[in-house]
């Protein structure tokens, strides 16, 4: 089997496993959510094995997992209309999950062969890992914040969630053949700096959208700066275009607070 049809048999898969967890009995949704965790992996690693080597078979099915993970939950969240908007709603949801996961396999996969080789498609690929990261952290984010946990919960969960989408996502900006001491630290302080975060908006009165927008709004600012960093092409006016999207989505969060 050629590897674009094992992308979109993969894709196929998942969204049907996405479609069918509204079926699920609500107490064994979770579980469900955990075994499509690991359907997810396998069929990453299944789909993409012919060009991991090393430290790829670890870096490479990170985000696509978290992805699946934070996309189920969001969608059990997430309140559907009746009626005959609902078919509508639930069709859109399954393509952007479809489409998304594709889009993972293409990203991923270029990634494993530009670690070999240059390959034209690798800034493109950057581009669509930094936004699928994104969007990853928002959807995971907003599932931890959902359930209205302690901070003493909820900052140690995002602490993790950050870790685990900053790691692969440094990693990437030169594929070394390991992970070098320079990202894991990179990762896991930047990760830190999530946690607080989550700590300091866990006092502020602000609704949920905003705080896990709020939440990946800065993981978008220092993202974007370190992987400039790491690619050698951070520039002052570079940070300040970072600085200032976070800063604005900090003012507005501020000004918005306790409203409504």
């Amino acid at each position: 089997m050629r590897k674009r049809q094992k992308f979109v048999l993969t894709a196929a898969i998942l969204t049907f496993g996405l479609g069918w967890l509204p079926k699920i009995p609500l107490d064994y949704q979770y579980w469900y959510i955990g075994l499509t965790a690991a359907v997810t992996l396998v069929l990453f690693l299944w789909s993409l094995k012919e060009g991991l080597n090393g430290v790829e078979w670890f870096t490479l099915p990170v985000l696509p997992v978290l992805f699946t993970v934070g996309f189920e939950l969001f969608s059990i969240l997430l309140v559907v209309p009746s009626g005959f908007w609902q078919p509508v709603v639930r069709g859109v949801i399954l393509a952007v999950f479809a489409v998304s996961q594709y889009a993972l396999l293409l990203t991923t996969n270029i990634f494993s062969v530009a670690a070999i080789r240059t390959i034209a498609l690798f800034r493109t690929a950057t581009a669509m890992g930094f936004l699928m990261t994104l969007a990853t952290g928002f959807l995971a984010y907003d599932a931890v914040l959902s359930f209205r946990p302690g901070f003493w919960i909820s900052a140690p969960i995002v602490m993790i969630i950050s870790f685990l989408l900053l790691l692969p996502a440094l990693w990437s900006v030169n594929l070394n053949e390991g992970i070098s001491l320079k990202v894991i630290k990179y990762s896991v302080w930047l990760a830190i700096l999530q946690g607080a975060l989550t700590v300091a908006i866990s006092f502020w009165p602000v609704s949920l959208t905003v705080a896990s927008l709020f939440l990946t709004t800065m993981l978008y600012t220092y993202l974007g700066i370190a992987q400039h960093h790491f690619s050698q092409r951070l520039f002052s006016k570079t940070v300040w275009e970072f600085v200032t999207v976070g800063a604005v989505v900090l003012a507005t969060m501020l000004l918005t607070a306790g409203l409504g």
